[in-house]
């Protein structure tokens, strides 16, 4: 089942676990997305930043036939959208991050190469606030030197303080440790 709404009213019914991935525009959402759901077009991959405008649910069925919701959430940041728009996605994405009963995990993605930014180090304080566990997800790894990875993560470690993980959906790096945080975090393991 694949959703897509701009208002809260429109979401499916909060009936399963859901794991949002938010991030800034570009940073690899829907490649991680299809990824980690081992499907290539499920999620749209664009070269155009801020494609994504509304709050996309997909179904996945785990390998014990357990369900829960991916949701791929509006990109922020570089969109070349009108100033209404970008006040509406963030208007949307606040009261859905703090209000959803069943949201158990946000994943938040930064650009391994970019790191993090004021946006997503306030990303994270909002869901300490509201109570919604988050993790901190490093892509495009595969754009870094295998001798500079490590350094890479460590400066985004210290820059947060929070546990990084590396991925890279073009080699699959750390999709095994992302979908066992996102089973644990739904109840699963």
């Amino acid at each position: 089942m694949i959703g897509s709404a701009g208002k809260l009213s429109k979401l499916p019914e909060p009936t399963l676990p859901e794991v949002a991935f938010a991030g800034r525009s570009n940073v690899g959402k829907s490649s991680l997305l299809n990824a980690l759901t081992e499907r290539r077009n499920l999620f749209k991959v664009s070269r155009t930043p801020g494609r994504t405008r509304t709050i996309v649910h997909v179904e996945a069925r785990l390998d014990d036939d357990a369900r829960i919701y991916m949701v791929d959430l509006p990109g922020y940041g570089y969109a070349k959208v009108a100033k209404g728009a970008k006040k509406a996605w963030a208007e949307l994405m606040e009261e859905y991050l703090g209000s959803r009963e069943t949201l158990q995990l946000v994943v938040v993605l930064v650009d391994v190469r970019r790191g993090p930014e004021d946006e997503e180090a306030d990303l994270f304080d909002f869901l300490a606030d509201v109570g919604v566990p988050a993790i901190l997800v490093a892509t495009k790894l595969d754009r870094v030197s295998k001798s500079k990875r490590k350094a890479a993560l460590d400066k985004l470690r210290a820059r947060l303080g929070l546990k990084v993980i590396g991925t890279s959906a073009t080699e699959r790096t750390g999709l095994d440790l992302v979908l066992q945080t996102i089973f644990n975090a739904c109840g699963y393991s």
